[in-house]
């Protein structure tokens, strides 16, 4: 009996000495952590697409907190959520919400089925990383989009999606969100965020091909091919050719789409513009040619 309560008298002790070390150990180095880090984060969507270049919403909101209380929230911006959010984080951190161009996420191929045939077979595990790392994909162009859906299944909020007919990646303007998820999944780096532009029009060069000549217009029917006419054309320079390849500055740009009418390879893409109304003759010539 002696034995088993000088035992218990002595794990007590050791139970009671464990709990007073591990209290003063929490109390002096504890970690207090701004309250406004979680209301920042209460007014963030909480999608944690890493969009914004931060580990989820919690981090984004740490890090506008830091800059808040260091004078200024100046680029940083969460790509998901709306004006009124971030207004009222601005608000909360005494700050003031900076203007930032709305954006999208834009796919600079158009090498569809029918313009881009196949040269080979693959048959392998059909994702466009595995893809890519075995060649040039089952076309000639290595520089293309391979059509395996990398990016649709990367899109937390059905952004884009893969057209079965044309095998390319469709970007839905009403749900993209230009968190940027689909151009870290692309192995090509062929999908890039662009701003939408002024009334949600844009122009811009749906090629990445950088092969010269006679070996990029085989690989495609609409591959650029780096002539130049569209850097003559364009009034306001707007337009360079780099590695074989135009590129369209959209803060030049006027979209004026005349580079688009000089593009002898139609390369060029204009979006969001007025479609031209087709006559009701038309129409029915249309008709008849189907039937």
């Amino acid at each position: 009996m002696y034995f088993i309560i000088t035992s218990l008298a002595i794990l007590g002790s050791i139970a009671l000495l464990a709990a007073v070390v591990l209290y003063v150990c929490s109390r002096r180095f504890a970690v207090k952590e701004d309250s406004r880090i979680a209301e920042v984060a209460a007014l963030l969507p909480q999608a944690n697409c890493g969009g914004c270049g931060f580990p989820g919403c919690a981090g984004m909101a740490a890090a506008m907190v830091k800059a808040a209380d260091g004078g200024s929230i100046e680029g940083l911006s969460c790509p998901v959520a709306d004006r009124s959010s971030m207004d009222s984080i601005a608000s909360l951190l005494g700050m003031k919400a900076t203007e930032s161009k709305p954006m999208i996420a834009t796919l600079m191929c158009r090498g569809e089925c029918a313009l881009r045939p196949r040269v080979v077979e693959y048959d392998g595990l059909h994702t466009c990383h595995a893809m890519h790392a075995c060649g040039s994909g089952d076309t000639a162009c290595s520089y293309g989009c391979l059509g395996a859906g990398d990016c649709e299944a990367s899109c937390s909020f059905g952004g884009i999606t893969i057209n079965p007919d044309t095998r390319l990646p469709e970007v839905s303007p009403s749900l993209c969100t230009a968190c940027g998820s689909c151009v870290k999944a692309c192995p090509r780096n062929i999908l890039q965020i662009v701003p939408r532009g002024n009334k949600s029009r844009r122009i811009y060069v749906a090629c990445s091909n950088r092969d010269r000549g006679a070996a990029v217009v085989k690989a495609c029917g609409v591959s650029c091919i780096g002539c130049g006419k569209c850097v003559r054309e364009c009034k306001f320079d707007a337009i360079t050719v780099t590695d074989n390849v135009a590129h369209i500055d959209p803060d030049k740009c006027r979209l004026c789409r005349k580079c688009e009418k000089a593009c002898p390879r139609h390369a060029i893409v204009a979006e969001g513009f007025p479609q031209p109304k087709v006559a009701e003759d038309d129409k029915d010539k249309c008709k008849d040619s189907k039937e």
